[in-house]
């Protein structure tokens, strides 16, 4: 190898080692100087790499520059507020008609779950009736013939007017239980914001030590705590590259040059290849770890799936391998040890190369080794 091919490969594995220093460089984005912050394990689309977040945690901004999350269920709700350490998430309706959309509300489909959770019973009577008795109607619903109205008290909804009809009980995400609270008809639930949290991944402990938490890999759903990149501005980082570069550069110049010289002496190159004559005359005997191999992964059970989705264990509603969503009448593969489950087309092929399962590394039978 000549000394300017030895000198680039010197370089490259130089920067690759500054680059490696910070594995992920997601920073927190946001919409709007003045607007939430976005950071792990939520991601803004357009503006942080889908590698920054989890599926299903993406958000967006709107055309008035605020954050926006869907709910695959739900439709759109802009976001107020998101609690990075309690791992919880403050949604509103930008319409100012909240009441409309709990009406269709349903949180399935996403990583989201309520916080706490109020009954609402909504039901709807002739305009004259709540007009005439007094009673608070959601102003956004009904028309010049129909008003709709709402109690936390599903006793006192049935003590209506036989002219009135309930709709629907409705359980609203709300920040705190709601305890002995006065039945009355009420409009306050068209002001709610929505309370929602997200258990996985973990990032709780990070956050309290003010590290960010991440992947462990691009090719992992482990996640970890790092140091925490405050801002957008990697200005400092990369002089400290720049200087570390001046540094380091010059001594393993030197360093490679010396190389060069010792490995192309005489004494160096008869001494190398006498060892290496000695290591061909023995046995090599290396052992050379492969995956399973087709009979062991086909004794793996394998279901398929119904239409709730629901799989045994802590499985995610997401399959670890390419990060989509499980469908009905899809068919999974479940690893024996650690009932780990995945696609059977995605965990087939892994198993096929690596012997082991993608999540917790266990190898679910001995691997074989081939001589």
């Amino acid at each position: 190898m000549t000394f300017s091919k030895q000198l680039f490969l010197s370089l490259f594995f130089l920067f690759r080692l500054l680059h490696a220093s910070h594995p992920k460089q997601c920073f927190a984005s946001s919409c709007d100087r003045e607007d939430v912050h976005v950071r792990f394990p939520l991601w803004l689309l357009s503006k942080q790499p889908e590698l920054c977040g989890r599926a299903g945690f993406n958000l967006h901004c709107t055309n008035s520059h605020k954050t926006a999350l869907k709910l695959p269920n739900s439709g759109t709700f802009l976001v107020r507020e998101i609690d990075y350490t309690s791992q919880q998430i403050r949604l509103y309706d930008s319409e100012d008609c909240l009441a409309r959309k709990l009406l269709t509300f349903d949180v399935s489909g996403s990583p989201f779950s309520a916080l706490y959770l109020v009954n609402y019973t909504f039901f709807i009577c002739p305009f004259v009736v709540p007009k005439s008795s007094g009673f608070d109607s959601i102003p956004c619903l009904g028309n010049s013939t129909t008003s709709f109205l709402a109690t936390t008290s599903f006793d006192l909804a049935k003590s209506m007017l036989p002219s009135c009809q309930i709709v629907k009980t409705v359980a609203v995400p709300v920040s705190r239980p709601v305890l002995g609270k006065k039945s009355r008809f009420s409009t306050d639930v068209n002001d709610q914001d929505l309370w929602l949290k997200w258990d996985f991944p973990r990032c709780s402990k990070c956050e309290m030590d003010r590290l960010r938490c991440g992947f462990i890999s691009n090719a992992s759903l482990q996640v970890k705590c790092f140091p925490f990149d405050s801002g957008h501005n990697d200005t400092g980082l990369q002089v400290l590259k720049i200087i570390s570069l001046a540094i380091i550069g010059p001594v393993t110049i030197f360093a490679t040059c010396i190389a060069i010289g010792v490995c192309t002496s005489e004494r160096f190159t008869s001494r190398r290849r006498r060892n290496v004559a000695i290591a061909a005359a023995q046995p090599n005997e290396v052992p050379v770890t492969t995956g399973l191999d087709e009979s062991t992964i086909e004794s793996y059970k394998k279901m398929e799936l119904g239409e709730s989705r629901r799989l045994p264990g802590t499985n995610d509603i997401v399959c670890p391998i390419c990060l989509s969503e499980y469908a009905s009448k899809e068919t999974v593969r479940c690893i024996p040890e650690c009932d780990h489950c995945f696609h059977i087309q995605c965990i087939d092929v892994w198993l096929k190369i690596h012997g082991s399962c993608p999540l917790c590394r266990n190898s679910p039978s001995p691997v074989r080794e081939v001589v």
